[in-house]
């Protein structure tokens, strides 16, 4: 990983270079870290949890026990998450502009963003704030206040509700498909069946997912001025923000359509009587 120059003289001196990829590797850890991703991760896995007993109490409440608990956990799987999604983020940085982005996120304005995101998404795990804060987006959204409209102008840079709804119909495609690989569906259901299935599905998780985005940029991002607000949405708009938002994509959706699979596999096993 470092390559060793040794100078030769009377006294032997060794300088460790690190080499470029190891270079642009520690730069795009430094960024991992500055974005906040670490707590990001571990709140998703808080997420799928929740969700994953959801699932069990709507396909088999009469079985949902110790067993398919230790499953979901198991799925979510911590140390996995965080190493899977660290490894896809390095990965999709290479050629990008990283030195730009962790300028912005080590900055004060960028590290007040991220500890702002981290805080509204922890909130939001908990019911009542999470049913509060959706009230308060629906108002704003619906008087298309000033700092909605900022809030939108944010929303579009980012391309948010449409990067999300793929997100969600392809994870809802994994999750089908690993209920009939897992043997669910006695019918032999087919993946273009799967597919229809998944796609009727579009218009409730267009309008569930932009209901969930600004209910949490509206409460994450209430507390900072509209100028700074501004800011964020100019380096958004950077071919470096544009760069990033391509990557936290490409970093998360691999690992979650795979853990989606996995979920929807287990859960047919349960529903079929088979050991987890």
């Amino acid at each position: 990983m470092f390559h060793r120059s040794i100078s030769a003289g009377a006294f032997v001196a060794a300088l460790w270079v690190a080499s470029p990829s190891v270079a642009q590797d520690q730069s795009a850890e430094i960024l991992f870290e500055a974005l906040g991703l670490p707590d990001i991760i571990d709140i998703m896995r808080e997420e799928g949890i929740v969700y994953g007993a959801q699932v069990g109490t709507d396909l088999f409440p009469s079985r949902v026990g110790p067993s398919w608990s230790a499953a979901v956990e198991t799925i979510y799987d911590a140390e996995v998450m965080q190493r899977d999604v660290k490894a896809a983020f390095i990965a999709s940085l290479d050629g990008d502009d990283v030195a730009a982005m962790t300028a912005f996120f080590t900055s004060d304005l960028g590290r007040r963003f991220v500890d702002l995101e981290v805080a509204a998404r922890r909130a939001l795990l908990d019911e009542e704030t999470d049913t509060a804060s959706k009230a308060l987006a629906a108002t704003a959204r619906a008087r298309n206040s000033a700092r909605f409209q900022i809030v939108d102008a944010f929303v579009q840079t980012n391309d948010l509700i449409e990067t999300n709804v793929v997100g969600a119909l392809n994870s809802n495609y994994a999750f089908y498909t690993g209920l009939m690989k897992g043997g669910a569906f006695e019918d032999a259901l087919t993946e273009d069946q799967i597919l229809r299935d998944v796609q009727d599905q579009e218009p409730d998780i267009r309008a569930n997912t932009a209901e969930w985005v600004y209910s949490f940029l509206m409460l994450a991002y209430d507390p900072v001025s509209d100028a700074d607000l501004q800011a964020y949405i100019a380096f958004s708009k950077s071919e470096a923000g544009q760069q990033l938002n391509d990557t936290l994509f490409d970093a998360f959706e691999d690992h979650f359509d795979a853990i989606s699979f996995k979920l929807g596999f287990e859960a047919a096993r349960m529903m079929t009587g088979a050991e987890l």
